[in-house]
């Protein structure tokens, strides 16, 4: 069994600085409870392309694929709205944004609403959330909150813990994990079950490593995708963005160029902020990042590349940096896993690992998300249940179905209002979802960063349909089977239109059903 039990004493002075604590637990927890404890351990923009368990084409992510190999994996788990704030809302709640209030990252999430936390407050569990929350609010149905302020900082952070501002030093992703030890271990009443929600700021953009990760990948080469060089024909949506790798990527922000010379202009707002996240890193944090970094950027002025090449040198830089962050990532739910392990706590606890969106690596030239298209609308979600279906379970679900499944696990009775559906059959090896034939998406924030027009849809097993709206009137239409890279629009081509009929359907019996009546398009 892993040790991490002598680790904990430290984890505690480090981290949970003005925190009242109670005395540490013996070696494993005593109490018996029917009920089953919650982990969940959700990231901000972890692509499914990146973790192991799903493709292994980038990198080798051997914890999170623990959670997969003793458990269930969501082959085709979707999200409700690719963007934070809102995707939260929806995990939070069980419904969809419309429903929930919060559309876009310019609202405040309302949080007095029902919430599942709060129900299993109710229900005699002790909850908490530690790391990024992004909803403007105060968490509400919490026993313990320790969040990162607005998006957080990968490096010396500060967070709000239960109301009192604290600064913390040390990386993000170690501080916030750190955190979720030290209150499983130290600050939750140990005679209730427990719901977690662990929320990593990594691996959101800018992608900043752990000075320790800084050398990995240095070597390492990525194909580019069958689609990086897209013209986005036939959709026009797409070509409106503002998220591209060649045009929106920027040298400093997002690259960590910010040489000491200054020569490295771009003329971009952002530089300036990237060179603030340089200076919030204290003196021995510097120097390792100057000892990586200085060479990157003496070699890249050297090269000096243009064109094309340029194109691809930050796709290269981009995915270095990003699988470095996902390294951390990994290495930390390692030690949550071992903690569970050491303390018997796995044996009655439903652990969860998920993304708040997907996110693009590359994919049609871009980075980022909020597109209803695939590498975005779709998020990786494992599940271990103790006692549990062990395997890969290919229906359709959504994140609007984490909240029913927690309270159904929980024992709770699930209220009518709450629109998704519980996963706890497919837990249990079960093969389907009752009345589930088709998905629907819906993407409010426009005009706003990266300029991702507003659009809804549907999604079958099979077929997607997009329709983007206010400034712009234009359906998209694919067949996955045949174009699962969603480059052929067939929407009004001669044969679909039966299809087409159909789908539309299909789209305004799911607005209907979700409240969205006002949104149907003929």
């Amino acid at each position: 069994m892993r040790n991490v039990k002598n680790k904990i004493q430290k984890v505690i002075s480090l981290s949970l600085a003005g925190t009242a604590l109670l005395p540490l637990a013996g070696c494993r927890d005593k109490v018996e409870t029917s009920k089953m404890n919650i982990l969940f351990i959700m990231c901000d923009d972890h692509s499914y392309q990146t973790i192991s368990a799903y493709d292994t084409r980038f990198i080798s992510t051997p914890n999170i694929d623990r959670i997969a190999a003793d458990g269930v994996k969501f082959a085709n788990s979707f999200v409700a709205n690719s963007l934070s704030g809102p995707s939260r809302a929806c995990m939070l709640t069980g419904k969809h944004s419309y429903t929930n209030g919060f559309t876009d990252n310019t609202r405040r999430f309302d949080a007095s609403q029902q919430t599942f936390p709060k129900l299993l407050q109710k229900a005699g569990y002790e909850t908490a959330v530690v790391g990024k929350w992004h909803l403007v609010s105060e968490p509400t149905g919490f026993d313990h909150w320790d969040i990162l302020i607005g998006q957080g900082d990968y490096y010396n952070p500060q967070f709000i813990c239960n109301g009192k501002q604290v600064q913390r030093q040390g990386y993000a992703t170690n501080i916030t994990t750190d955190l979720a030890i030290g209150w499983l271990d130290s600050i939750r009443n140990k005679e209730k079950p427990f719901c977690l929600l662990l929320h990593h700021k990594a691996p959101h953009r800018t992608w900043m490593p752990d000075t320790c990760d800084l050398e990995l990948f240095s070597d390492a080469t990525f194909p580019l995708p069958e689609n990086f060089y897209d013209n986005y024909e036939g959709r026009e949506a797409a070509a409106a963005q503002e998220m591209s790798i060649e045009h929106d990527m920027t040298l400093i922000y997002d690259l960590k160029l910010a040489d000491k010379e200054g020569e490295i202009v771009t003329g971009k707002m952002l530089d300036e902020a990237g060179r603030r996240l340089y200076e919030k890193m204290d003196s021995a944090q510097k120097a390792a990042w100057d000892a990586h970094y200085d060479k990157v950027i003496a070699d890249f002025k050297k090269q000096n590349p243009t064109g094309e090449a340029l194109t691809e040198w930050k796709y290269r830089q981009y995915m270095r940096d990003y699988l470095r962050v996902i390294t951390s990532i990994d290495r930390n739910v390692g030690r949550v896993l071992d903690y569970l392990e050491e303390e018997g706590l796995d044996e009655n606890t439903l652990v969860v690992y998920t993304s708040d969106q997907g996110f693009y690596m590359g994919e049609h030239g871009w980075f980022d998300k909020r597109f209803m298209y695939e590498e975005s609308f779709r998020t990786p979600l494992l599940m271990r249940m103790p006692g549990g279906f062990k395997g890969s379970a290919d229906e359709l679900v959504q994140n609007i179905d984490y909240a029913p499944t927690f309270l159904e696990v929980a024992g709770v009775e699930v209220p009518e209002d709450i629109q998704g559906r519980s996963l706890l059959p497919l837990l249990k090896g079960e093969k389907e979802i009752e009345g589930r034939d088709a998905l629907y998406y819906h993407f409010f924030e426009y005009p706003a960063e990266h300029m991702v027009k507003r659009h809804n849809g549907v999604r079958t097993d099979r077929y997607k349909l997009i329709h983007f709206y206010n400034d712009i009137d234009c359906w998209e239409l694919y067949d996955l089977e045949n174009d699962p890279s969603e480059m052929n629009n067939i929407y009004g081509k001669e044969g679909t239109e039966e299809l087409t009929v159909q789908l539309k359907k299909k789209l305004a019996e799911l607005q209907t059903m979700y409240g969205e009546e006002t949104f149907i398009s003929e």
